[in-house]
């Protein structure tokens, strides 16, 4: 059995349907469901190429959250790709399960939404998950709401392999006088097409690309070792003892020049260096453009994440500690 897990949210560390789509990713797997993930945040240039990996699965998952009102950009132009470029026999003969974790009023319209948009596609919608999460640290720690999810996600599991019907609806029966937009394609185009999808190996290859090409125009510019050595020497500075008492290694990955700068905070002092750590306290991910920037005190860390500009998982606690222990 094969199912996959199309998120449209912008993967923000507190957005709790990464919570909920992780347990029922964890819970297939341990029912040995080969699942796989697409983060539509992490392809928005391939989002139109998705479709083609409908191919081999068996069920799908539809996940987002609502932030502010409806189903949000990325998943509407997923769905419009899907209407483009998806092959409609295998839409139909698809389980689809929507997934929709609301911060904000309108979870359930949101939901009417995705299965109006998928049954109009020509598939069917089965029972998903619709819920309301407002205080996303409550609800990821709550157990019974963890065991509400787990159990939803067996019963996803037992509808595909018992291969369950439901009863027949106006929009799949009249399904045959909506006019179809989608493309017409060669075998060429087709072909061409299924290359760049179906697996992750192409995005990861165009990743690595982008970082040498990264890496090579910074040698070519000269990113001398005194500046490196300056932006920790800023840090080291900037930083301040508190009587917090804080402990924790901290880890800055510059994603646009491949580095990263280990702040090893405790109360007696700093240590602060370029490398890797394998289990930080906190991970933040952002540019150096950005680090410049709250070094030299035109930002915030905390306004930078907040702003998006920043990414970041484990204690997030640290990110409101961030800005007192460090007087930019």
């Amino acid at each position: 059995m094969k199912v996959n897990i199309y998120y449209g949210g912008r993967g923000l560390i507190e957005d709790p349907t990464i919570y909920v789509i992780n347990k029922i990713q964890d819970v297939l797997k341990e029912l040995r469901v080969n699942v796989s993930r697409y983060n539509l945040y992490e392809q928005k240039n391939g989002i139109s190429m998705l479709p083609n990996t409908f191919k081999d699965a068996d069920a799908i998952i539809l996940a987002v959250n609502v932030e502010w009102y409806g189903l949000g950009g990325l998943m509407q132009t997923f769905l419009d790709s899907c209407w483009l470029y998806g092959d409609k026999s295998k839409i139909k003969s698809l389980y689809m399960f929507p997934v929709i974790v609301a911060t904000a009023k309108g979870e359930r319209r949101a939901l009417e939404d995705m299965i109006n948009a998928w049954e109009l596609l020509g598939g069917r919608a089965y029972p998903g998950m619709c819920t309301y999460a407002g205080n996303y640290v409550e609800f990821e720690t709550n157990q019974e709401y963890a065991s509400i999810i787990e159990k939803k996600a067996e019963e996803i599991y037992r509808i595909v392999s018992h291969k369950v019907s439901l009863l027949p609806n106006s929009i799949n029966a009249c399904h045959t006088d909506i006019p179809s937009a989608g493309m017409e394609l060669t075998p060429q185009e087709s072909e061409q097409l299924s290359v760049y999808v179906a697996d992750d190996s192409f995005v990861r290859k165009q990743k690595e690309d982008v970082e040498q090409l990264s890496q090579m125009y910074k040698s070519i510019l000269g990113q001398s070792n005194d500046e490196a050595k300056g932006l920790l020497k800023t840090f080291e500075k900037a930083f301040k003892i508190t009587d917090e008492g804080v402990k924790a290694v901290c880890c800055i990955k510059m994603k646009d020049i491949n580095k990263s700068i280990v702040l090893d905070i405790n109360p007696k002092g700093l240590q602060c260096r370029y490398g890797e750590e394998e289990a930080p306290d906190l991970l933040a991910t952002t540019t150096k453009d950005v680090v410049n920037k709250i070094t030299s005190g035109k930002t915030t860390f905390q306004g930078a994440f907040m702003s998006g500009f920043i990414s970041a998982k484990g204690r997030l606690d640290l990110i409101r500690m961030f800005d007192r222990i460090f007087a930019f």
